[in-house]
């Protein structure tokens, strides 16, 4: 039987060995998510919050479990995989106590006696997360799925099938029926079998942009419903009237928090001339705060990357844009001696033509880009094939305001890091995808939104 390992990135350790599941173990999960889908859709709303209730309890009493789990996988720091887990928790709250809101019946005045709109799940969605956030991302799609009344099968990545386990734990525990979510080992040829059986509905994915294209075009082709939230190199602008300290702490939040494997953090802080040097003077200062260690550390404040295949593909651009005119104010090389850290990094002088311009930077590393003016600042966050997040820093909130929305992306924010939020519909344009999750888009992308007209 085949089978895959997963390693420890701060000390190299081998965590686990899995098995990839038999054609049979993958039958066995999509009959019985079609024979599950029935009784959990029958389910009233109440009856499913209060389930979903139970998940956030069962993800809080085993918080100090899934955080090992969740550190010895891949990497994250102690303090923010706890938050992660009370962030999916409350999410959980959040969907039982408002998917009433978004689900109910909505009337549309005609000329028939009757029309309204309601919404109708559509069965088994399989969903394709990412290691960077094991447990959120799959709560992101899993919370409000499961209130809509679909059922779910999650492909996780290769590196984190503890916290897909657990997570399946916490569910089954809650007493939510077998087969209305489960998890299935398989690699990516399994996966796109598995995408094309008529018993999967739609698809969703959080990942890479060459990630997304396969599955996509394996969706379309088997004309499934899918949502795309692929890469992003948001911009952090900073105008001339931007609180400097504050803006600058949020800056290292932003690029350094996970150590910088977000696909919404700040990877392009675009400065306007007047303030460059003083926001620049205080960035490095920050990052230079950022203390690597182990991430079980709470003195550590600067987590290993995830695999150490991750961290030399980013030394490879962050190579290539010194070579192409990039200057390094701060780091710039892997961590010495460890087995996946790389140093918290700030480019200066960056500009097209580099990595760091033209490429999503999944990691610790940043990019300064000095404009002359507004009108340039908004050009130059535009001028990228990404539109994830991006966020505007000054003093006067209309003119942020004013900024934001000349943004090309899924969510502009005006003096505060860009952020999902259950309350706030989340996603992207251009390259970095299409369609949502959260909020009431999200939780109707895998509905039918029926009319009944009664004449």
């Amino acid at each position: 039987m085949a089978s895959y390992q997963t390693i420890n990135p701060f000390n190299g350790e081998v965590v686990r060995t899995v098995e990839l599941l038999t054609a049979a173990g993958i039958e066995q999960r999509l009959a019985a998510a079609e024979s599950a889908f029935p009784q959990w859709s029958g389910l009233s709303l109440e009856q499913r919050g209060d389930h979903l209730r139970k998940v956030a309890a069962g993800l809080r009493e085993r918080r100090d479990e899934i955080q090992r789990v969740m550190t010895s996988e891949m990497g994250k720091l102690r303090r923010e995989a706890l938050a992660e887990i009370e962030k999916s928790a409350a999410a959980c709250e959040y969907y039982a106590d408002h998917a009433a809101d978004y689900l109910k019946p909505q009337p549309i005045p005609t000329e028939a006696q009757r029309s309204y709109v309601i919404y109708q799940p559509i069965g088994c969605v399989m969903a394709v997360m990412p290691w960077n956030f094991p447990i959120w991302q799959v709560i992101r799609f899993l919370a409000p799925g499961l209130m809509a009344g679909n059922v779910a099968l999650l492909k996780h990545a290769s590196n984190v099938p503890g916290c897909a386990d657990l997570l399946r734990e916490v569910v089954t525990a809650a007493g939510i029926p077998v087969g209305v979510f489960d998890v299935l080992h398989i690699d990516n040829d399994q996966a796109a079998e598995v995408l094309r059986d008529r018993r999967i509905k739609a698809v969703t994915l959080t990942g890479s942009e060459r990630a997304g294209r396969s599955i996509a075009a394996n969706a379309g082709d088997q004309l499934k419903k899918c949502v795309m939230e692929l890469g992003g190199s948001d911009a952090f602008v900073v105008l001339d009237d931007a609180d400097l300290d504050l803006a600058a702490a949020a800056a290292v939040r932003s690029r350094f928090d996970n150590a910088g494997q977000t696909c919404i953090a700040a990877k392009r802080f675009i400065l306007l001339d007047s303030i460059a040097d003083a926001f620049v003077q205080r960035y490095i200062e920050g990052a230079q705060a950022r203390a690597y260690g182990d991430p079980q550390d709470e003195e550590s404040t600067l987590a290993p990357m995830a695999r150490a295949d991750l961290r030399a593909e980013l030394h490879k651009q962050v190579c290539a844009s010194v070579d192409k005119g990039a200057k390094v104010l701060l780091g710039g090389a892997p961590v010495a001696g460890s087995n996946a850290g790389y140093q918290a990094t700030i480019l200066d002088n960056v500009g097209p033509g580099m990595p760091a311009y033209e490429e999503e930077l999944f990691g610790p590393v940043a990019a300064i880009i000095r404009v002359k003016d507004e009108a340039e600042a908004v050009r130059v966050a535009n001028d990228t094939s990404f539109g994830l997040g991006g966020s505007v820093w000054t003093r006067d909130v209309l003119r942020g305001e004013n900024v934001a929305v000349q943004l090309q992306c899924g969510a502009a924010f005006v003096n505060s890091v860009v952020k999902s939020d259950a309350r706030l519909p989340f996603g992207g344009t251009k390259r970095s995808g299409f369609g949502r999750e959260l909020a009431g888009p999200g939780i109707h992308e895998f509905m039918n939104i029926k009319t009944v007209y009664v004449a």
